[in-house]
């Protein structure tokens, strides 16, 4: 167990100390005001408008760096630091919320395949470990044979998990893509503006990226403890 908590420990590090890089980048580039001076929710609307996307609504939502795509009820949603605000970071973040619409739009296979795993993540992924765990200790009272299989069961629980984390990153690269495209294709923002967008969204997706590093390597630790320990 002393190696899964080093490990855990320096996953949370790595984490950590991106999350706030990421943090300091938008705080950064939210300086960098915008000579177009649209907002950020400005920024959306006249994205999915050139897009030739009508059902989709731009709104506001609380929290920071909470915004999303929701493909259900078919909504950018912005946080506040970014619906009202003009500047680097809220036209990137605004773009990129849109570039997933444009995905959801255009049947973007890597999100279509991401939806699917959706509902099968939400009940394995926090259930995995416990199931993993239960089924070590089974083992260990019992021997191999029951427990075993459960252990299996939540290594394959865990192993959709980490599958879902991975489809994640085509799907975010790919937004970011879009919306840096589109950025500057429509010259919504200058030169430096644009510097500023592109470095903010590459950092926004190392946290998807340590996070699928993160999980593979829970995953394979798991793995080791459950197959290894076989007879």
């Amino acid at each position: 167990m002393m190696g899964y908590y080093i490990l855990i420990g320096a996953i949370a590090l790595v984490s950590w100390l991106v999350s706030n890089k990421l943090k300091s980048k938008f705080k950064y580039y939210s300086k960098v005001h915008l000579s177009n001076g649209m907002s950020g929710a400005e920024i959306a609307e006249k994205m999915l408008a050139d897009h030739g996307i009508r059902d989709v609504k731009v709104v506001s939502t609380a929290g920071m760096l909470t915004d999303h795509y929701n493909p259900k009820n078919k909504t950018v949603n912005l946080s506040e630091g970014v619906y009202n605000q003009r500047n680097a970071s809220a036209a990137a973040v605004a773009a990129h919320e849109c570039g997933h619409a444009v995905q959801h739009a255009q049947a973007y296979q890597w999100l279509t395949l991401r939806s699917k795993l959706v509902p099968v993540v939400s009940v394995t992924s926090g259930m995995s470990m416990w199931v993993v765990f239960g089924g070590l200790m089974l083992g260990a009272a019992a021997g191999v044979g029951f427990g075993y299989w459960v252990a299996v069961a939540g290594l394959v629980m865990m192993g959709m998990a980490t599958l879902f984390s991975f489809v994640t990153l085509p799907v975010e690269y790919d937004a970011s893509n879009r919306a840096l495209a589109w950025l500057k294709a429509k010259h919504i923002v200058t030169p430096e503006e644009y510097k500023g967008s592109e470095d903010a969204l590459k950092w926004a997706a190392r946290t998807y990226l340590v996070a699928a590093i993160g999980s593979l390597a829970t995953l394979v630790y798991w793995g080791m403890q459950v197959l290894g320990g076989r007879d």
